[in-house]
């Protein structure tokens, strides 16, 4: 099985933000809720070892979804750029990180970037095999 690991930084108001390496050497940025005691809908899920299943999402369509999360369930990775506006425990994927307003006129915030690319490379790379998951953060 495949492994890949997810090393995060500390939580802003903005969001969650790390990188996703494989076990192969290919990495993306990642991007998530803030954490809020691992509540469902609001906070990005706990550091742990994880398993990851191919999933036809009834919301995102196929796609990856993380299995064994404490009292949660359906936590996907997909598509997204603005964790508190788009995920809901969810993560997210991009090419890049940086500052982007989540609609005209509204002040930046940080944001997951070329996020349909990063999620299309990874799915393809991943070729809808399970794969295990491990979550540490770092600093703060």
């Amino acid at each position: 099985m495949r492994t890949a690991t997810l090393v995060r930084k500390p939580s802003t108001p903005d969001g969650t933000f790390g990188v996703l390496t494989l076990d192969d050497g290919k990495s993306w940025y990642t991007g998530e809720l803030p954490w809020d005691n691992n509540k469902h809908g609001t906070s990005c899920i706990p550091e742990g070892t994880y398993v990851c299943r191919w999933f036809n999402s009834p919301k995102h369509g196929w796609c990856y979804q993380i299995y064994g999360v404490p009292d949660r369930d359906l936590i996907e990775i997909h598509s997204a750029n603005f964790p508190p506006q788009q995920l809901l425990g969810c993560i997210a994927l991009g090419k890049s990180t940086g500052m982007m307003a989540p609609y005209p006129g509204a002040p930046e915030q940080m944001a997951v970037l070329q996020s349909k690319q990063a999620i299309a490379e990874f799915e393809e790379d991943m070729n809808a095999k399970l794969f295990q998951l491990i979550i540490i953060s770092v600093g703060g």
